[in-house]
């Protein structure tokens, strides 16, 4: 998170949800996948998708989070 581009990267997908789950909604579409990935799926991944989730939490959409990769070694 205190990478710059991560922080504009992070800006960016607020602002590409803010203009997509209203118009899914709108649609009547049920449900949107997004997958976020790493080299390890342990680190990087798991920062951004939980910084994505309270950026959807907060627009009150149901969210499940699965973080794939966790938990293998």
């Amino acid at each position: 998170m205190r990478s710059e581009d991560t922080r504009q990267f992070l800006e960016k997908m607020k602002d590409f949800l803010d203009f997509l789950l209203p118009r899914y909604e709108k649609e009547g579409k049920t449900y949107l996948t997004i997958g976020i990935g790493c080299t390890g799926g342990k680190h990087r991944s798991v920062v951004i998708t939980n910084h994505l989730q309270t950026i959807i939490d907060r627009q009150q959409y149901i969210i499940r989070v699965d973080h794939r990769d966790l938990d293998k070694v």
